[in-house]
């Protein structure tokens, strides 16, 4: 068994998306994980790791620390990240290293890069995914929603899970865009649909108000951080038991996790211009996930359609291994 190193900036999407290619890994290739949250000490965590030089000597007391022996296996996922796992390719060549989205350095500074496929990114060592990596897998879907199901009287059916985002770093949200959502949801549930929603960190908080008005209005069943149905979150319990999406474009990770758990994505834009408050790549995104028959726009009508779940995670794991093997 050899040792892997899951290691972000602590995000929780970038950690997600490097723990579960690890775990992907190791369901191919037993090894030992251990997760490393790096942060950055001031003032350099306000410069471009260009200037920082020896990254190791830049972290702040906070973060893990990152000694030697290194691992056999490095999965660093964010720029944060990025140029220790370029570090230690250098220091333990014996060290393979994987990085999860766009380094922002010289790609031949990794073993392996895995960007989404929107970021355009080529190379020898450059393994593209439709979509982000995630942790879904059928037993831990069913296994939550079982356990949810015991505590919670299910929702009606059609169940949808409603996956909230927020505005983009730097972009802005129109309030509308928040009230067709609502609106589009009360007509799924006036139709008799039962609606999961989770909000995420980003959802502004007067959506959040609403979306939790819903428990009330619609019966919906929202969690809003506390316990529910005997889990502490009950992410993967709602995609277990859903029979559709609905996720908002902002958010590449919650569109690939609903894709890869193989349900009916719809994507609510947040406004009807649907290049407003999106990126060009998450355009992109949302046009090779409807190619590849897994999404369609929310317009406030859902109808149900079968495709082949992205498997995308455990493909990316599949090549790590590969090269890994071939390199030792």
């Amino acid at each position: 068994m050899g040792a892997c190193w899951v290691v972000t900036d602590g995000v929780a999407g970038h950690e997600n998306q490097a723990l579960g290619l690890a775990e992907a890994i190791a369901r191919l290739h037993p090894n030992s994980i251990t997760v490393k949250r790096v942060a950055i000490a001031d003032p350099w965590r306000r410069l471009p790791a260009s200037l920082w030089g020896d990254p190791f000597t830049r972290l702040d007391r906070v973060g893990a620390m990152l000694r030697p022996p290194f691992p056999d296996l490095w999965i660093g996922c964010g720029r944060t990240s990025a140029p220790f796992g370029a570090a230690v390719r250098r220091r333990a060549p014996e060290t393979f290293v994987v990085h999860l989205q766009d380094p922002q350095l010289p790609l031949d500074r990794f073993d392996l890069v895995a960007p989404p496929r929107h970021d355009g990114l080529k190379g020898a060592n450059v393994v593209p995914t439709l979509g982000a990596p995630n942790r879904i897998v059928s037993e831990r879907l069913r296994a939550d929603a079982e356990r949810f199901a015991r505590e919670t009287p299910p929702p009606r059916s059609p169940r949808v899970v409603v996956l909230v985002g927020g505005a983009l770093k730097g972009r802005r949200i129109d309030a509308r865009g928040e009230d067709r959502l609502v609106e589009g949801l009360r007509r799924l549930a006036d139709a008799g649909a039962g609606l999961m929603i989770s909000p995420s960190r980003r959802t502004s908080p007067r959506l959040v108000d609403r979306l939790a008005s819903l428990r009330d209005a619609v019966g919906a069943t929202v969690w809003s951080g506390d316990r529910l149905g005997g889990l502490d979150n009950p992410y993967h319990a709602f995609l277990g038991l859903a029979d559709l999406a609905v996720v908002t474009a902002d958010s590449v990770s919650m569109a690939s996790e609903a894709a890869t758990a193989g349900l009916p994505v719809y994507i609510h834009y947040w406004s009807e211009n649907r290049r407003a408050g999106l990126r060009d790549k998450h355009r992109a995104f949302h046009r090779a996930l409807e190619a590849a028959g897994a999404a369609r726009p929310f317009d406030g009508a859902i109808n149900s359609w079968a495709y082949e779940p992205l498997r995308e995670t455990e493909r990316l794991a599949g090549v790590v291994v590969d090269r890994w093997r071939n390199q030792r």
